[in-house]
């Protein structure tokens, strides 16, 4: 199974560093592998404490489902098909912007989380770290 290596983890948070410093807000990165296990994560200085978890569990629920947890959180509001999906998984599930799982080669082989910002700012950052695989 192709999986997430520390190295790869390395070079995703730091494109996802560079792109929180232009955006000028610290974040919470976290890379998960192909089994949804952590990697690697780092907080910036000045990032959020309670954003630990939320970016850890956001790369999570992107590697779980092999979905951006945007989208996720998209169809999980009241009504729609997912409602409810946040609350599974030990209450680990995220259901807003910033989860992206990583692809090599059209096959999934982890996940990046981020948070600390608006869901828009953690959305460019986890694209910027996810475009670096």
């Amino acid at each position: 199974m192709d999986t997430v290596s520390l190295e790869d983890a390395r070079r995703v948070i730091a494109a996802a560093e560079a792109r929180a410093a232009e955006v000028g807000q610290p974040m919470n990165v976290a890379v998960a592998d192909a089994g949804g296990n952590l990697v690697a994560h780092v907080r910036m200085d000045g990032a959020w404490l309670g954003s630990v978890d939320i970016s850890i569990n956001k790369a999570f629920t992107a590697r779980a489902f092999d979905i951006e947890t945007r989208a996720l959180g998209e169809n999980a509001q009241p009504g729609s098909q997912f409602y409810g999906i946040h609350a599974s998984n030990r209450g680990r599930i995220m259901i807003f912007a910033g989860g992206i799982p990583l692809r090599r080669n059209g096959s999934v082989v982890g996940a990046i989380g981020v948070s600390g910002g608006t869901g828009a700012q953690d959305q460019a950052v986890a694209e910027a770290g996810a475009a670096a695989l």
